[in-house]
């Protein structure tokens, strides 16, 4: 599977539940080695087109086409945990079987979680569980890994730290990333491509380009654009001597989605 091959595609999608339309000629594709982020408001059926390509669901037309014996990784958007029910990490990423020795020790430590192992998972903060989930997600060595909202519930800082874990964990199995996100401000430093979505695709290309998109600024309201523009400012900047400017304090307005 080489860097830029084709792995995952929906073309044309249709999808009807009685008379309403949750996909409409939806096409997106995933390339081995980059990462796919899908942004759009609630109820632009985000998580509908991810259960499409999981075979989940099935488009009243179009087609979806996955690399055969792809290999696919899948973290859900939330997950509850009994507390009732102990249960460690460790005993959780081994659940059903899923993994060997080897593979497990190769998910914590490219996730951080190691430290984790032994702690119930009654116990995890809300990115420690994140992180958990990924280790779950990516135990089979996936060549397709697919996030649902992987930040769920993570505070703005914790949020960062996930989505360049994201990014490591694509450059070290050199995988293909479909991503769910409705904050393109706080996911587009990790997206190579976007795909904005409201039932149909109103914009697609590099996060830059997309966030000057009419129909995106029409989508979610142009005062994200300012909250664009000082995302890239902090991220982009440098001083004259070419060295990179130090992250300024977060401000309340990076703090909302």
């Amino acid at each position: 599977m080489a860097p830029g091959d084709i792995i995952a595609k929906a073309e044309h999608v249709f999808l009807r539940r009685g008379s309403k339309t949750l996909l409409e000629n939806v096409s997106v594709a995933v390339e081995a080695g980059r990462i796919i982020t899908v942004v759009g408001p609630n109820g632009s059926g985000k998580t509908t087109l991810v259960r499409v390509l999981l075979g989940l669901m099935t488009p009243d037309s179009g087609s979806v086409w996955l690399r055969p014996s792809l290999r696919v990784g899948y973290m859900p958007q939330r997950m509850q945990v009994d507390p009732v029910l102990p249960i460690t990490v460790s005993r959780f990423l081994t659940l059903g079987g899923r993994a060997n020795t080897q593979r497990l020790h190769l998910a914590l430590e490219t996730t951080g979680t190691g430290e984790l192992a032994d702690r119930p998972m009654q116990a995890l903060s809300g990115g420690e569980l994140q992180r958990v989930l990924l280790a779950r997600a990516i135990l089979r060595e996936p060549e397709l890994l697919i996030l649902d909202e992987p930040v769920q519930g993570v505070d703005v800082i914790g949020q960062n730290e996930l989505y360049e874990l994201i990014s490591q964990v694509r450059d070290t199995l050199g995988c293909g990333v479909l991503m769910v996100s409705h904050d393109l401000h706080l996911v587009m430093a990790a997206t190579d491509h976007v795909v904005c979505l409201d039932r149909h695709v109103c914009c697609s290309g590099h996060p830059e380009v997309v966030t000057q998109d009419p129909a995106y600024l029409e989508l979610f309201g142009e005062h994200v654009a300012d909250k664009l523009a000082l995302y890239t400012h902090r991220h982009d900047h440098r001083h004259d001597h070419g060295s990179p400017e130090k992250p300024a304090a977060k401000t309340p307005e990076s703090r909302h989605g």
